[in-house]
């Protein structure tokens, strides 16, 4: 292989990665913004079913007005 040959393969292969990291780096702005507008996706939600009731009657409770909950 010659000097010019290996030049080119260089150039072409320095080409690639360049656009393939500009693609992975449009992905992840896409991605992130898609992120920031849903804020759903990240909350903590219960699991079993028996937890989900637990987390519904904690918030039934946090909801009642303090003169009904005794405090």
């Amino acid at each position: 292989m010659t000097d010019a040959d290996r030049l080119e393969a260089r150039r072409a292969r320095d080409a690639f990665t360049g656009r393939a990291l500009l693609l992975a780096f449009g992905l992840f702005v896409l991605t992130f913004l898609v992120a920031i507008d849903r804020t759903e996706w990240f909350s903590i939600r219960p699991a079993t079913g028996t937890s989900v009731a637990m987390a519904h009657a904690a918030a039934a409770q946090d909801a009642l007005p303090a003169e009904k909950t005794g405090n």
